[in-house]
């Protein structure tokens, strides 16, 4: 993709990674790719906003050529060191090697120790400022959000807010902004993106907000890092964030299992039919077969989570161990739910899987559900009024 004007003087001057199918060691799935979003700033003095992953090093340079010569820039501004935004730091370097680094000092400390780059370096803190002559660079710091030194960068005279990570999502299109795509793509790969990504720092979420509120800063724009640039409505994203942070929910259930000859599959979905006899909406999600980084996603509004398995070795089957333990990771709040599976020779899994949703900081508020081999017409009506007991409570 070409460098593309997002408002005057500021160039989108990116790439888009059409093949990405995975991020974060294989935790997030990301089925329409993404891109690595970085903003040129030309004005008295250059700015470059951000890179990209190390392999797409070319394409920026090209796409930074286009409107200025490299060389020229004065300022390379680290909002965040992992490498899919850092990953071409050393390539812009070495065509301006008298241009300063600018991060925050954690972020200093996590360039030299990924890049070891010999750089003029300037570390900033929040209220600091940089003038570009026409234009100022304004830093808050966003430790957490998600790494420790996380920051925005904030243009006031231009009201452009370019937080990095925060506000993005996995997409690659060759479209630019949130009015050129569909809407319930977007707000789909943002769910995901929060619930995978950031849901554990809610409460830090919801501070950084407030904090921005309080200093009264307007915000016609968003850029962030990855995905689409909000400029039709970005207090549409702030919104969902404060709604996601607050961990507000609605009458939903998420039944996730992993089977082992479909015993567990049947009880999940009797059960299901009894929630959704209640008018309480249901998802049924086998993790085997479904993408865990989507029923991440499906529970970021559910009030209600139940979490099936068969036994195996007196235990639950390792996948589903894998995504409770990522599950546990998200810190979820203000859930409730149960336990459920099947077994041959002896139960457990059912009991392991009960003991993790109390470690994970969800009320378990009824007793597990278990069947030996496949469930009977006597346990199918008994799994049915289980299902409804919960969808009545959930309600």
């Amino acid at each position: 993709m070409s460098a593309i004007q997002i408002q005057k003087g500021v160039y989108w001057v990116g790439a888009v990674d059409w093949n990405v199918r995975s991020f974060h060691g294989h935790t997030f799935n990301t089925k329409r790719g993404s891109t690595y979003n970085a903003y040129l700033i030309v004005d008295e003095k250059i700015a470059l906003i951000d890179s990209v992953y190390g392999p797409f090093s070319k394409e920026l340079i090209a796409n930074i050529s286009e409107i200025v010569s490299p060389e020229k820039i004065d300022y390379m501004v680290v909002n965040h060191v992992e490498t899919d935004h850092s990953g071409a730091v050393p390539e812009i370097m070495k065509l301006c090697p008298k241009a300063r680094v600018i991060g925050t000092e954690k972020c200093k400390l996590g360039m030299n120790r990924n890049y070891y780059g010999n750089w003029d370096w300037q570390t900033v803190k929040s209220g600091d400022k940089i003038s570009l002559g026409k234009n100022n660079l304004v830093f808050l710091e966003a430790p957490m959000l998600h790494w420790p030194d996380s920051m925005f960068t904030y243009i006031p005279e231009l009201q452009l807010l370019m937080p990095n990570d925060a506000f993005g999502q996995h997409i690659a299109t060759s479209k630019r902004f949130d009015d050129e795509i569909d809407p319930y793509e977007l707000m789909d790969e943002a769910a995901a993106y929060y619930a995978n990504i950031l849901l554990p720092f809610s409460p830090l979420v919801i501070r950084k907000i407030e904090e921005v509120v309080k200093m009264g800063i307007p915000i016609g724009m968003i850029a962030p890092s990855h995905g689409i640039i909000w400029r039709k409505d970005p207090m549409k994203i702030i919104n969902a964030y404060l709604k996601w942070a607050k961990n507000e929910t609605k009458a939903k259930v998420v039944i996730a299992y992993e089977t082992m000859w479909k015993s567990t599959e049947i009880m999940a979905k009797r059960i299901g039919d009894g929630i959704a006899s209640t008018g309480v909406q249901v998802i049924i999600a086998n993790i085997s077969e479904k993408d865990n980084t989507d029923i991440i996603k499906e529970m970021l509004n559910a009030k209600g989570i139940l979490i099936g398995s068969s036994t195996h070795g007196n235990d639950m089957l390792p996948r589903l161990a894998g995504f409770l333990s990522f599950l546990k990771d998200m810190k979820p709040k203000g859930r409730v739910g149960a336990a459920f599976g099947s077994y041959g020779w002896a139960g457990g899994a059912a009991k392991k899987i009960e003991e993790k949703l109390s470690e994970t900081g969800i009320e378990v508020i009824q007793p597990l559900i278990q069947c030996q081999f496949v469930p009977d017409k006597a346990e199918m009506q008994k799994l049915f009024e289980y299902g409804a007991a919960f969808g009545n409570k959930v309600k």
